[in-house]
């Protein structure tokens, strides 16, 4: 196998029907990567979809002996990475061919540490929608807290950064939480406004509960070291922002809000 130009780290949870998807939509992509793919709960299930992929070099499959949840499996793929980039990718989720090169193309003209994409919203079904939410070309810092355009499984991030920051605060939304890290200190995340992720909603995730999730949002401002006041205005701007762009959806999304 050729030395990595991406690690593409999918955490793998009660996922057996849609695994295959994602791990092929990665494996299809036109970089040099490795796929770690990490599981995290009930094993039998999954290694029989892993099975098929014994002798493809570029697929490592690897089993937490304990449930860590998915920050922390996600942290522990960014641990094994080898390549200079990292993507994350849900187990429910997939990818369009050409996203990873065209978003290295991106950050390679931009500097940006971080990138992420558009993505068309899918069913609990796994049926495509046409409901396709954007992202800008340049996301910065002040961006990020009215509203997270940045999906997990968009987001490409150099690895070294990704080390830096590595995701906590798991009761809250702690993919929020990095992107805000890293853009509080890096300056901007490049955004390629192409529907190049195919992003599963969720009635039953983490964040299935719009009540819930809201609670989750309201902490990661805590968690960053707002005040009372600041998170509050933080808060109403995001739901305002959200209210205008997912007002109408009544299904919840799985890890960011």
């Amino acid at each position: 196998m050729d030395e990595p130009l991406v690690s593409v780290v999918i955490p793998a949870y009660r996922c057996a029907d849609t695994l295959c998807r994602a791990v092929d939509s990665a494996l299809a992509q036109d970089v040099a990567l490795e796929v770690i793919v990490l599981s995290d709960g009930p094993q039998e299930e999954l290694d029989r979809v892993m099975a098929r992929y014994e002798r493809v070099p570029e697929v490592i499959y690897v089993k937490n002996t304990r449930n860590l949840g998915a920050a922390e499996t996600r942290n522990r793929g960014v641990a094994m990475a080898r390549g200079a980039y990292t993507a994350f990718l849900d187990a429910d989720d997939y990818w369009m061919a050409g996203k990873l090169r065209k978003q290295i193309d991106a950050m390679e003209r931009s500097g940006a540490a971080l990138c992420a994409t558009a993505r068309e919203l899918m069913t609990p079904e796994g049926k495509c929608t046409g409901r396709i939410l954007p992202v800008g070309e340049r996301v910065t810092y002040r961006d990020l807290l009215k509203h997270n355009s940045i999906a997990c499984s968009s987001a490409l991030i150099r690895t070294e950064v990704a080390r830096e920051f590595p995701m906590h605060h798991a009761d809250s939304h702690e993919d929020y939480i990095l992107w805000l890290e890293v853009l509080q200190k890096y300056g901007f995340a490049c955004g390629i406004n192409e529907p190049l992720l195919k992003y599963r909603l969720s009635t039953t995730g983490k964040s299935g509960s719009k009540l819930k999730s809201a609670r989750m949002t309201f902490r990661v401002y805590r968690y960053m070291g707002f005040g009372w006041f600041q998170s509050v205005a933080c808060f109403c701007s995001y739901t305002w922002h959200g209210l205008k762009k997912y007002g109408y959806l009544s299904l919840g999304e799985k890890h960011e809000s």
